[in-house]
């Protein structure tokens, strides 16, 4: 037995070198696409005039002096301001403190004692889902809530990480409230469309009515495969010599003391945040950018208060609640003990951070290239020569948008690029803009938690690699996500085909899927 398992181990490659292979195969690759001079011309619609512009994308190669100096003048630039490493070393001071002044885990034994593990898994599905609309920002606080969960309820912590990071990737294409890249599309979308009926305007709930049962069937597959495939594969967690999770049957005086403070902090708080997010009402929405036309712009908009300072907010909710609940529950005895959990999750960061260096060094590189640019457009042009129609093109433009989500995560980079064809082609064959957004969104989705470039893959992999006493690869971790994917692009095939025969509304007022 013990064998087999050191033969696993030797097998099983770190995902740092992984990511040394891909970077010198992007290396590489880049320098022969360059020597090729392979580039593809694509049709894209200018924002500021609308009108259909032919568009060069090339190679850039990294094997020559030029891609050499970007190399060495850029990566500790790049690691620096990688988004995920900055959110999630914020994040973990707050979740730290929740976790040692055992908040938390008072918090999840109210939630979960009288529920059975299916429900708990269910509604935790539903609250990543809904949390996508804050964008990729949802990884980073679910993922290690999610391992926190499970741990506390006697469960392995790599199943809550690989069902937090599934159902928040996965939750993009399923998502019934629009988030901020769903606006910044639909106006994309828009100006597609009028190559073919002019002034088109798509609105915010053009899709709300797939959405309600995509939500409601999704979140039970994506709970079924968590309970039925990924839980039976995995091991029972065994804690370190150093943790300790209690068996308890009951709160104590001191530990619903602790909660009640904690609730009261965190209600005032909730209640000063809500009011500044609120426009139109006497010295409120201040956290808002008013330039922007839909709330949802204004909310989670790039130049936003609330957006740009989301990350601090939130830690500071979780500071509000970790430290109300120790001084309600007596435990901790002064100032410095308190400061201590501050670093608490930060102790074991090193590997982390290491592991963030290399795939930020990774992502950068290949953008830097635009080999993904280049694999976008050149299915741009296959989209604009297909001469599909019905459901044949649903499913082509489905796959086409799966396809190029490895190399170019970015929804919008790659509507930019994609839309120009795919609207217009399926406005053709008698669909609404509306419903070739939703096929390239529900397409993207798909691939999203699939592709090592994805930025906040990163977060998953890290914390997998952290509580998986085997080690994990990128291959591996994929393996794990890979049956999610499948199941519910064989949901979203079921559906789009149901609502495209029985010509169901897919929302309100425009929202028709032909």
């Amino acid at each position: 037995m013990k064998r087999v398992k050191k033969i696993k181990n030797t097998i099983l490659m770190h995902p740092i070198m992984s990511f040394l292979i891909l970077i010198g195969g992007v290396i590489i690759l880049s320098g022969i696409l360059d020597v090729l001079d392979v580039s593809v011309n694509y049709s894209k619609i200018n924002a500021k005039t609308g009108n259909v512009e032919t568009t060069l994308v090339t190679v850039e190669s990294l094997f020559n002096l030029s891609g050499i100096k970007y190399i060495f003048s850029n990566t500790v630039s790049n690691f620096v301001s990688f988004a995920p490493l900055s959110m999630l070393l914020i994040l973990l001071m707050g979740i730290s403190i929740m976790d040692e002044s055992g908040f938390l885990d008072t918090l999840f034994f109210c939630v979960t004692r009288k529920l059975p593990k299916y429900l708990v898994t269910y509604i935790f599905t539903i609250i990543c889902v809904f949390a996508s609309i804050m964008g990729d920002i949802s990884f980073v606080v679910l993922i290690p809530f999610a391992a926190l969960l499970f741990k506390y309820g006697k469960r392995n912590p790599l199943i809550g990480i690989i069902h937090a990071f599934a159902a928040c990737g996965l939750g993009i294409g399923m998502h019934v409230f629009i988030s901020s890249t769903d606006s910044t599309m639909m106006s994309i979308t828009s100006q597609s469309a009028n190559l073919i009926t002019s002034q088109h305007v798509i609105s915010s709930l053009s899709s709300v009515w797939i959405m309600i049962p995509a939500v409601i069937i999704g979140s039970a597959i994506i709970t079924y495969v968590t309970e039925r495939v990924t839980a039976p594969s995995l091991a029972k967690y065994e804690t370190e010599d150093d943790e300790i999770i209690e068996d308890k049957d009951y709160l104590t005086r001191k530990e619903k003391r602790g909660l009640l403070f904690a609730g009261i902090g965190a209600l005032v708080y909730l209640v000063i945040f809500i009011y500044n997010i609120i426009p139109g009402i006497p010295f409120g929405g201040n956290l808002l950018d008013y330039s922007q036309v839909r709330y949802i712009d204004k909310l989670f908009g790039v130049q936003s208060f609330f957006n740009s300072g989301f990350v601090f907010i939130v830690t500071m909710l979780f500071f509000i609640c970790g430290l109300l609940y120790a001084i309600g529950a007596k435990k901790v005895s002064n100032h410095r003990e308190f400061c201590n959990y501050l670093s608490h999750s930060l102790d074991d960061i090193g590997k982390i951070i290491v592991l963030i260096f290399f795939a930020s060094t990774f992502i950068s590189l290949l953008k830097y290239t635009n080999i993904g640019e280049v694999f976008t457009a050149f299915l741009s042009n296959l989209v604009g020569a297909a001469h599909f129609s019905g459901i044949p093109i649903m499913l082509f433009v489905l796959i086409i948008s799966v396809l190029s989500t490895i190399l170019l995560p970015s929804l919008t980079s790659r509507w930019q690029i994609l839309s120009g064809s795919v609207v217009p082609s399926m406005m053709t064959a008698g669909f609404t803009p509306e419903a070739a957004q939703l096929v390239f969104t529900v397409g993207s989705s798909i691939a999203y938690v699939l592709s090592p470039v994805m930025a906040y893959h990163i977060i998953y992999l890290s914390y997998s690699e952290k509580y998986n006493k085997d080690g994990t690869s990128i291959r591996k971790s994929i393996s794990y996500i890979l049956p999610y994917s499948l199941s519910i692009l064989g949901m979203w095939v079921v559906l789009l085909i149901l609502f495209y025969v029985l010509k169901i509304k897919i929302g309100l007022h425009t929202g028709l899927i032909i």
